[in-house]
């Protein structure tokens, strides 16, 4: 509203009412969460018992194993952060092509394969998980049945969850980086051409440095994504178990605090990727 416009006290109450709702309904089940990772008892529920750091350094012996020894978990979080890894190196790569194919050049069906680009966001993950594995297994079956050629990288693993997960993710980094590109002046460029510069030199000294911001914000934002996504990926999944998928596979034996002692420190690594990013944005 225009702030000359004057308000009543009523409407201030009523705002800021709003406002405190609006962000404890946020927060009040990542603080819920967070609180019950210190809990010294073997379920997150009330009572409070005692605070406890068992549910990160205890070693097992005894009767429970914290984060940092829990072979699974880690084994399981290294996974997702290799995936997270190559998800985010190859989105952003594709989201800097298309974001020069679709806001440089002109060419026929342009609309059309922007249009194609935004599918998978309104596919279901799950249905976008299914068609990827009867698609790439129904390949590996027919080279294998054709010619004996076993395509491996075709089966359910990590191969198969990285592409599943580029498939929409890269589109998000496209329209990240794109909506940076549609802001530079061509100018620019132009000038650093009459001053001899080749076509590929002002791309990386002119065009590029614009574009950074939105590269680190789309790489973390690729990251976080990969990190937890979970419908696609658990279609996809083989022997190498994503975090996600194992934290579903712990839930569905029983809900113990070493699982909000996980869940609290991605809340922390994603605060701290943000401000990073925040950070590296605003100079």
């Amino acid at each position: 509203m225009i702030r000359s416009v004057p308000r009543s006290r009523l409407f201030d109450c009523l705002y800021l009412a709003y406002l405190v709702a609006f962000f404890v309904y946020l927060a009040l089940p990542l603080l819920v969460t967070a609180v019950f990772a210190f809990n010294d008892a073997p379920f997150p529920s009330l009572p409070w018992k005692d605070f406890t750091l068992d549910w990160y350094f205890a070693d097992g012996s005894e009767g429970r194993t914290g984060l940092f020894h829990d072979d699974g978990l880690l084994t399981a979080l290294w996974v997702s952060a290799k995936i997270a890894f190559w998800v985010t190196l190859v989105s952003v790569a594709l989201g800097c092509v298309n974001a020069v194919l679709f806001e440089r050049v002109q060419f026929r069906g342009k609309e059309f394969l922007y249009l194609l680009m935004l599918l998978p966001l309104v596919i279901p993950g799950v249905i976008l998980g299914v068609s990827i594995l009867v698609f790439y297994s129904g390949m590996a079956n027919d080279m294998s049945a054709a010619w004996g050629i076993e395509l491996d990288l075709f089966w359910p693993g990590m191969t198969l969850v990285v592409m599943g997960q580029v498939t929409f993710i890269a589109t998000l980094s496209t329209l990240v980086i794109a909506a940076r590109l549609r802001k530079f002046d061509p100018q620019l460029e132009e000038a650093a051409l009459n001053l001899g510069a080749t076509p590929l030199v002002a791309w990386f000294t002119v065009t590029l440095p614009w574009l950074l911001p939105s590269i680190f914000g789309a790489a973390a934002m690729a990251f976080l994504m990969s990190f937890e996504n979970f419908n696609t990926t658990v279609m996809l999944t083989g022997s190498d178990t994503p975090l996600t998928v194992a934290l579903f596979n712990r839930l569905r034996e029983g809900s113990t605090p070493v699982l909000n002692a996980v869940a609290l420190l991605l809340m922390v690594g994603s605060a701290l990727l943000a401000l990073l990013v925040m950070g590296r944005s605003s100079r």
